[in-house]
């Protein structure tokens, strides 16, 4: 028996990149995988075809998480659906690069509205589905930038580090409700966002001298929801190769 079989898993921003990974990950060790996009249906129809031939099952919803009040909606509609949500996701996440002097208010706000807002927006009203289970895990993905500091990253770097202090706080709060809350801080991985950046000097900078890829981050992600990680909670596990 897979690991995950029966569970119902929420992935925000599973449409590509990490979160893709994620999907197809968590599909193929059984769970039944809610593919959420903001817009890009078609990259998410691609993931839903990439979950399929893992020989899982899934769907896609369309919604954007800083919207509070329809992730309760969808939320409330997947649990009375499907009978429950046993794993959140919280991947969705933008970035706006900028130095922080130059930086325009709404860039540094949409980060944080994405990244730190979005957690609270799905993470709220799926624990109250968790609470009544008595059971779940939520895994958030945060970043190296929340770690160290990256010029040029002061909005993500904020809204990263507060997506793992505040996960940190609402581990402790449920732990004896049968809940688990991670997180997960990769570095550079082989994603869009690092698509326009010289990989030699990225290589420079990590002690395994590559790129790491997206299954890498999932299927630590995918350990965190098993029962493997039964007695693991509040933690914030980088993985970087080797640059923290």
């Amino acid at each position: 028996m897979n690991q995950n079989d029966g569970r119902i898993a929420i992935v925000t921003g599973g449409s590509r990149g990490i979160g893709r990974a994620i999907c197809i990950e968590l599909a193929a060790t059984g769970a039944h995988v809610v593919i959420n996009c903001r817009q890009d249906t078609g990259s998410a129809g691609q993931t839903l075809a990439m979950v399929e031939a893992a020989g899982g099952t899934g769907e896609i919803i369309s919604f954007d998480v800083r919207d509070a009040d329809r992730c309760e909606q969808v939320v409330g509609e997947i649990a009375d659906r499907l009978g429950g949500i046993d794993i959140l996701i919280n991947n969705a996440g933008i970035i706006r690069d900028g130095l922080f002097m130059m930086m325009e208010r709404d860039n540094w706000r949409s980060v944080i509205d994405t990244s730190l807002h979005g957690f609270y927006n799905m993470s709220r009203p799926v624990l109250e589905v968790m609470v009544r289970q008595k059971s779940g895990a939520i895994v958030s993905i945060s970043s190296a930038s929340s770690l160290m500091p990256n010029r040029g990253q002061s909005n993500y770097a904020a809204a990263k580090a507060g997506l793992n202090a505040a996960s940190r706080v609402v581990a402790a709060e449920v732990a004896r409700l049968g809940i688990r809350v991670n997180v997960v801080a990769p570095g550079l991985i082989a994603t869009d966002m690092i698509d326009n950046m010289p990989r030699a000097h990225l290589k420079s900078m990590i002690p395994m001298a590559r790129i790491g890829r997206p299954e890498e981050v999932a299927k630590v992600v995918v350990f965190l929801c098993s029962d493997a990680a039964s007695y693991l909670t509040g933690q914030v596990i980088s993985v970087n190769g080797g640059m923290l």
